[in-house]
């Protein structure tokens, strides 16, 4: 029972690993500049062990990446949507979340799937549908919030698609000038336009 038990932690812990090493990797470099055999050095794995967890290769492993990178950016918006009772606050508040976060990545880990969205339109369909999923998973996060303090049903998601692809531009001008300002201005002037809503 113990080896079994051992045998299966290990199992577990390999394929952790190679998800969470390539959803780092892909988030730094995108899907093509992330090769095989850096993933599995990094992920001390074997290509043996990649190809027993995933079948699909590189591929299957990258909609995995994608959908835990999903899971953690994911829990960094709800916490910052708890920090404040008040929507707009709350907004702002995610914000100043991923400006500290992305600052203390030195600038190197901003939204976990944008760089392999922008490469795979158009070409890799499974990797492009696993990255929709994700901005529409976080839009309904921020969609909730909105419903839950009063934005009738339209508005919140429509205030909630902004708030996310705004955040998502801001993110990525913060990292090319290594600055939170751009996320902490957005930040702002998002939680103005929320509460503009509710008067």
């Amino acid at each position: 029972m113990a080896a079994a038990a051992v045998t299966t932690n290990t199992a577990e812990g390999t394929r952790d690993r190679l998800v969470r090493t390539a959803s780092r990797l892909m988030q730094r470099g995108g899907y093509e500049n992330t090769p095989v055999k850096q993933l599995v050095r990094e992920a001390e794995a074997t290509l043996g062990s990649l190809y027993h967890f995933f079948p699909g290769g590189k591929q299957e492993l990258a909609v995995a990446a994608i959908r835990y990178g999903d899971q953690e950016f994911t829990e960094m918006i709800r916490a910052g949507l708890a920090e404040r009772a008040d929507a707009a606050e709350a907004v702002e508040a995610v914000a100043v979340l991923l400006a500290d976060a992305l600052a203390a990545s030195d600038w190197r880990d901003g939204c976990p799937v944008t760089t392999t969205a922008l490469e795979t339109v158009g070409r890799i369909p499974e990797l492009q549908s696993a990255c929709a999923e994700a901005f529409a998973h976080w839009e309904e996060m921020v969609a909730a919030k909105l419903l839950a303090s009063g934005h009738p049903e339209r508005e919140a998601r429509d205030l909630a698609s902004t708030v996310i692809n705004t955040l998502e531009g801001a993110e990525t001008s913060a990292q090319v000038t290594q600055s939170r300002t751009p996320l902490l201005v957005a930040g702002r002037h998002l939680a103005r336009l929320v509460a503009s809503y509710a008067n």
